[in-house]
């Protein structure tokens, strides 16, 4: 105010108005967006350099701009005071380092080589071929000459007519434009010519159909779809519809004759999937040539999963169809040409397309090293009527870091908790080597990596009954405080009534297990340990955790959904399959086996037992129509002590008659001599128990 009285000039800086600048969005951990986040907040500095003069008020500044598990991280090392707080230049090159998966380099040039443009409109596939590109070094005819490759075979053929423009925008421009004409001449195909029109007639009577046998027309035209489906006569596949976050189960039917897919409208209604109003209406026509409805709205796109692993984006018409919720019709058919067994109504295998787009989060990693390409899986004991499916066994492919999938295994941590700090085991020489071995193979292969996270348990080594020893970490603080998945496991006595009329079986071991699971990405600094060789976080699914056996066995029955109960039983990592005869059993061994190895699950073939009468499973013993306890597991029952003992009778008290009266004087501390010899003689020649016929 003095220098205004005073008449006092004023500086240029003085005169200029401050920039301002807005607060970037908050970020929530998502990879692919942690780069830009961190950008957006260097421009809020640069553009206020006196309100964040310090490089702590740089950092607290980004840390209050993160929620959910991001926000665990942030604050768990501003508290621990980590080195890396004090500089906002080291802070941001451990949050990159920890939350940024952007694709750089070869991976990217890699990624970009195996890019399909699929379902994606050509817009949408220039931004995700763009944004590989950048990252990669490829020159600018290179580039031209793979976005035409990998674009629709449909746009490429209409492409040939054109002159090619010169640089990668120029023929994305011609490319979107091409599309847009083949899009408007499908839309006229939609619409019946007038000359081919049939008679007008009401539509309150509309003319019913078989599904599938509908005669091929102009592509676009819905033909061979009904309101009035037989449901005794349909042919449907497990499928589930994943609209914003929502995630609905239903059976899909694969109608050959339908000229588009479609789902009820009723449903997508209760599903909460909103009906976007076509510009003009298509009628649908049915085998006699008569209308039997008008469609006149179509939903958005949603993510479709069928059988297993296979997921796409679709965008499907909406008619009344209350018999049949979803349709896939012809065009389907001819995109994905899946290979069906229509007699069970499975799906047995998917086109070469679909690995690449489809089943991408399931397929073998891109870059194969030498030593996987030239394995040789032992089969020894496998009957050759799997040796096509020879991967399935493989030990390399196992020990690779898995893709993240919907079922990874997510550590959300109780409100107001902290993670505890564990304690450094001493170990001794045999452990120092073995420990060595470990973290050498394990950041070799990607399943453990250099950790900056606050947390910390214990690293120790058990003993196995062959004398190796099992790396072990305690976990046992952050299990206390951590949010329980409380999927249920199984109980072996429910699968006593599916093994009814069962006269095969084939018992699968699952290779390393628990390793087949991603932690989710921006959890794995809570799986953090300790070592006398540094500080590591696990990237893949470690025992000890609290929710490993729920989470494990969530993924393998997810993947199995359509085969569980009909001819497959699953216990975590131990698979049982059962059938009543050996050639339907060898499909029914085939069909699991192309399953697993659609999403990257491998199996222990020096483990599996093929086509036997009789497999020990769980502790039981199973035969045809029969089930006895496991020998070994009674084979040392008269040693046993009294505590142990009573265990072990608790689980097998169905073998003896009035279990509950001849171990009464046990739990009652008298008799207790005389009633624990007379069990473990009833259990030494417990009888053998028929398996339950539900019809009896």
């Amino acid at each position: 105010m003095s220098s205004l009285m005073s008449g006092a000039p004023l500086s240029l800086t003085q005169c200029e108005p401050k920039p301002h600048a807005y607060n970037p969005p908050l970020y929530n951990g998502d990879p692919n967006s942690c780069r830009v986040f961190l950008s957006q907040c260097s421009l809020v500095f640069a553009l206020q350099p006196r309100r964040y003069a310090t490089q702590r008020l740089k950092v607290a500044y980004v840390i209050t701009l993160l929620p959910g598990k991001a926000r665990e991280w942030g604050t768990a090392v501003w508290d621990a005071s980590a080195s890396f707080c004090t500089d906002f230049e080291e802070f941001r090159a451990e949050m990159t380092k920890l939350f940024d998966r952007s694709v750089k380099g070869d991976e990217a040039a890699s990624k970009l080589a195996w890019l399909r443009q699929g379902s994606h409109s050509v817009t949408e596939y220039a931004i995700l071929f763009k944004t590989l590109a950048a990252s990669c070094d490829w020159n600018e005819g290179a580039l031209q000459a793979m976005f035409r490759e990998v674009l629709n075979f449909d746009i490429q053929d209409e492409i040939a007519t054109h002159d090619l423009p010169q640089d990668l925008e120029g023929f994305i421009n011609l490319a979107t434009r091409v599309e847009s004409h083949l899009h408007l001449c499908q839309l006229e195909e939609t619409l019946p010519s007038k000359s081919h029109s049939p008679p007008q007639s009401p539509l309150a009577e509309p003319e019913p159909m078989d599904l599938g046998q509908g005669p091929l027309v102009n592509r676009g035209v819905l033909v061979g779809v009904s309101p009035l489906v037989s449901p005794q006569s349909c042919t449907r596949f497990p499928a589930t519809i994943t609209y914003q976050d929502s995630v609905h189960s239903c059976k899909a039917l694969i109608d050959s004759g339908a000229e588009a897919s479609f789902l009820d409208c009723s449903t997508a209604m209760s599903w909460g999937i909103p009906a976007i109003p076509l510009s003009s209406p298509v009628t649908v026509w049915g085998l006699s040539g008569q209308p039997v409805a008008i469609n006149t709205h179509t939903a958005p796109c949603v993510s479709l999963a069928v059988s297993g692993n296979h997921r796409e984006s679709v965008a499907l018409f909406l008619l009344e169809s209350p018999h049949a919720c979803l349709v896939l019709g012809h065009p389907w058919l001819v995109q994905h040409s899946p290979h069906v067994d229509w007699s069970r109504n499975q799906i047995l295998s998917w086109s070469q397309s679909c690995l690449a787009c489809c089943l991408g989060a399931a397929s073998p990693p891109l870059s194969v090293s030498p030593v996987l390409q030239v394995e040789v899986a032992d089969l020894t004991g496998v009957p050759g009527e799997y040796c096509d499916l020879r991967l399935v066994f493989s030990k390399s492919r196992a020990t690779l870091l898995p893709p993240h999938r919907p079922f990874d295994c997510a550590n959300d941590l109780l409100p107001g908790t902290s993670l505890p700090r564990g304690r450094l085991f001493s170990l001794s020489s045999p452990e120092q080597e073995a420990m060595d071995k470990y973290i050498q193979e394990s950041v070799k292969a990607g399943l453990i990596r250099h950790s900056s996270s606050p947390a910390g348990a214990g690293f120790f080594f058990v003993k196995k009954r062959d004398g190796s020893l099992r790396p072990c970490i305690d976990y046992r603080g952050l299990n206390d405080i951590t949010v329980k998945n409380r999927y249920p496991l199984p109980l072996m006595s429910s699968a006593f009534e599916l093994l009814q009329g069962a006269k095969v079986f084939t018992k699968l071991d699952l290779r390393n297990a628990y390793h087949l699971i991603r932690i989710r990405e921006g959890d794995e600094w809570k799986t953090a340990f300790d070592t006398p060789m540094g500080h590591y976080e696990i990237l893949v699914l470690p025992f000890g955790l609290t929710n490993a056996p729920a989470v494990f066995q969530g993924m393998v029955n997810s993947v199995l959904v359509d085969m569980i109960n009909q001819f497959v039983f699953v216990y975590l990592n131990d698979i049982l399959i059962f059938s009543p005869p050996l050639q339907v059993h060898t499909q029914h061994v085939h069909q699991v086996f192309q399953r697993l190895l659609e999403n990257q699950l491998y199996v222990k073939a020096e483990k599996c037992k093929f086509h036997s009468k009789s497999v020990t499973f769980l502790g039981y013993v199973v035969s045809a129509g029969e089930i006895k306890p496991d020998p070994a597991k009674v084979k040392a029952v008269a040693e046993k002590a009294l505590q142990r003992f009573l265990g072990f009778a608790n689980f097998y008290w169905r073998f003896i008659r009035n279990f509950g009266q001849v171990a009464a004087p046990l739990m009652a501390l008298t008799s207790i001599k005389e009633a624990f010899d007379n069990l473990k003689s009833r259990f030494i020649s417990a009888p053998v128990l028929s398996i339950p016929d539900p019809e009896r």
